[in-house]
């Protein structure tokens, strides 16, 4: 099992940018796909954004796309995502997932496929 540990949340203005930063650490950690989810409304979490486990491809949810880029760096074994443009309704706790056994191209978006996660940071978007 990893160990997830978010930061860089914050408050940021409306049409602003933030970078979140999940530090990734533990056995098999380059083996995961990672993504990012938040609270929504009528669920416990929603997919936010996903990469797949070696970088190659990513899923975004239509809410966020155009404004929102995940990335990873395996050598400093961290997860970015990078908020361009944010609006009000991003303000929400962001966490940081894993879920381990998809060795291809596919980005699990589930909540159900993810076995590890951080504690959250919290972002604040004023109008």
């Amino acid at each position: 099992q990893v160990q997830l540990v978010e930061s860089g949340g914050g408050l940021v203005e409306a049409g602003g940018s933030l970078k979140l930063s999940c530090a990734v650490s533990g056995r098999s950690s380059s083996a995961y796909s990672m993504a990012w989810f938040r609270p929504a409304p009528g669920k416990e979490r929603e997919f936010v954004a996903g990469v797949n486990y070696n970088g190659a491809t990513f899923d975004y949810s239509d809410s966020v796309k155009g404004r929102f880029t995940i990335s990873r760096d395996s050598a400093k074994h961290t997860v970015s995502l990078q908020i361009n443009s944010p609006k009000p309704e991003d303000t929400a706790v962001y966490y940081c997932a894993g879920a381990l056994g998809y060795v291809s191209d596919y980005v699990p978006t589930e909540i159900g496929h993810f076995r590890a996660w951080g504690q959250g940071t919290q972002v604040t978007v004023s109008s």
